[in-house]
C-alpha cells in the first residue's frame, strides 16, 4: 500500500546568517520528504530566497503579529491549523515559535522538532545554546531519526553581475551590521586604510551592504578607491560576487555567511559583542580575527590574514 502524501511545516525566520545555515537541515529535510508536501514559514524578506532553493513546495510569509493583536492571531491560528500537518521542523527555536506550538494545540496537534515545552520531539541537550548552529540543528534533527545532516549549500544560487564592471582581482569588504549592534563593526577608518592597502598590492576592492549601509559603503569607496554595491545586490548577487572575488573580509553578518558557504576565502571580524564558537560563518576558508574591542585590531592583522602587509 503506498504511504499517503504528508504536509510538513519548517519554521524558520532568519536572520539573514541563521537562514543560510539552515540550508544544510533544510536540504535534509526535503531528501526525508520527497513524496510529501514540505510549506517552509518565513518571514518576507527570505520568501524570494526560499521559493529559488528549490527545498520547498510552498513558502507562507509570517508577518509575526503581535501577541495584543487577537485578530491577527485567530487568523494566524486558523492557517496553522488548517495547514493540516503531520510534522512540523522549528528551525528558529523561539519564543515566538514555542508559542505556535502552543497555537496549533487540538485534537491533530502534529510530531514537533523543537524545544517547545511538551512537543513530541524535544532537542532537550541543556548546553544546545552553547553549540554552533549547524551543530545544534543537526542534533535536533537526530532527536527525529535523521542520521545526517549536509553542510550549507548555496550552489543554487547566483546571478550575473557583469554589469558591475567589476576590475578582475578584488576583495569584498562587508563593514556593516545590524544597527543596533554597532559594537560588531570594526572602524570605518580601518576599513579606508585596509582598502588602501589591497589597492596598493594590485587588489581593488568592492563594498558592500545593505540600503541603510549606503552612506558607510560610499564613504569608504571615495577615500579608497573601492567601488560601492550598497543597496544595489540581491542575495543571488552576493553569491556570484563571492565565487567571483579573491577573497572577503568583514564583520560578523549575514554576507559573510553567504561568502564563506560560497566558497570565498572569508576573514571574519569578531568582538566580543558575539562569539564565534556560536555563530561564525562556516566553509572551506574562514579565518577568524577576534578582539574584545574590534577598534584594537589592527589592519596589519587584517591584511596579513591575506598574506598582504
Amino acid at each position: 500500500m503506498i504511504n499517503p502524501q504528508r504536509r510538513v511545516l519548517v519554521i524558520k525566520h532568519g536572520a539573514l546568517g541563521d537562514f543560510v545555515l539552515a540550508t544544510g537541515p533544510f536540504e535534509a529535510i526535503r531528501l526525508a520528504h520527497e513524496q510529501d508536501t514540505v510549506v517552509l514559514l518565513t518571514t518576507v524578506n527570505y520568501a524570494s530566497l526560499a521559493k529559488d532553493s528549490g527545498y520547498f513546495d510552498d513558502v507562507w510569509v509570517d508577518n509575526r503579529p503581535s501577541w495584543l493583536n487577537i485578530i491577527e492571531i485567530q487568523k494566524l491560528r486558523r492557517t496553522l491549523r488548517g495547514g493540516n500537518f503531520t510534522r512540523v521542523y522549528d528551525l528558529q527555536t523561539s519564543r515566538r515559535s514555542n508559542w505556535y506550538y502552543r497555537l496549533m494545540k487540538g485534537y491533530r496537534r502534529p510530531q514537533w522538532s523543537g524545544i517547545a515545552l511538551g512537543c513530541s520531539h524535544p532537542h532537550s541537550n541543556p548546553k544546545r545554546n552553547l553549540m554552533h548552529t549547524l551543530e545544534r540543528q543537526a542534533e535536533q534533527l537526530s532527536e527525529i531519526g535523521f542520521q545526517k545532516v549536509p553542510c550549507p549549500d548555496l550552489s543554487w544560487l547566483g546571478s550575473s553581475v557583469e554589469h558591475f564592471n567589476l576590475p578582475k582581482r578584488f576583495i569584498l569588504i562587508v563593514p556593516g551590521s545590524a544597527s543596533h549592534r554597532l559594537a560588531k563593526r570594526w572602524p570605518k577608518d580601518k576599513y579606508i586604510k585596509l582598502s588602501e592597502t589591497l589597492s596598493n598590492n594590485g587588489l581593488g576592492t568592492v563594498i558592500l551592504g545593505g540600503s541603510n549601509e549606503i552612506p558607510l559603503a560610499n564613504e569608504i569607496a571615495l577615500h579608497s578607491g573601492g567601488i560601492s554595491l550598497a543597496g544595489k545586490t540581491s542575495f543571488a548577487d552576493l553569491a556570484a560576487l563571492s565565487r567571483s572575488a579573491i577573497g572577503a573580509v568583514g564583520n560578523d553578518t549575514g554576507p559573510m555567511h553567504i561568502a564563506a558557504i560560497c566558497g570565498c576565502k572569508s576573514v571574519v571580524l569578531f568582538s566580543n559583542d558575539s562569539n564565534p564558537t556560536i555563530t561564525a560563518p562556516r566553509g572551506p576558508d574562514v579565518t577568524i580575527l577576534q578582539k574584545e574591542n574590534l577598534a584594537d585590531l589592527t589592519v596589519n592583522e587584517v591584511a596579513a590574514a591575506f598574506s598582504l602587509r
